[in-house]
């Protein structure tokens, strides 16, 4: 059963929060955002120079990444910048490494399997 359109079903894993960081990162354009603000605070203006694309798309991929909690932003006069939040994107990385041992645990059997001579 799904949830509403465009969300993830609900069941015992729900976290929408968690959802709504994996969903923000899942576009290319956002994580090259991300990447950028990894350098420190910029301006929309700034933001959008590298991007081959407008400055409301750019504004609508950086609400996104608000909305997901991965940014803040405060504006100065006419200037609106956006920085990182510290930890943001904590919460994906526990979830992401307490999946990725048992996955290569099974990796590991397998080119165990696949390493021996076949009979």
């Amino acid at each position: 059963m799904s949830g509403a359109a465009g969300e993830p079903p609900a069941g015992p894993a729900a976290d929408p929060g968690l959802d709504r960081v994996f969903q923000a990162l899942s576009d290319g354009t956002r994580r090259a955002l991300v990447e950028r603000l990894a350098q420190g605070p910029a301006s929309v203006s700034t933001l959008a120079a590298p991007l081959p694309m407008s400055l409301p798309a750019v504004t609508q991929h950086l609400g996104v990444l608000q909305q997901a909690g991965i940014v803040t932003s405060a504006k100065t006069g006419r200037v609106r910048t956006y920085r990182l939040v510290p930890d943001a994107v904590r919460p994906a990385l526990r979830w992401l490494d307490r999946h990725r041992l048992p996955a290569e645990q099974r990796l590991d059997r397998l080119a165990t399997l696949l390493e021996q001579p076949a009979d």
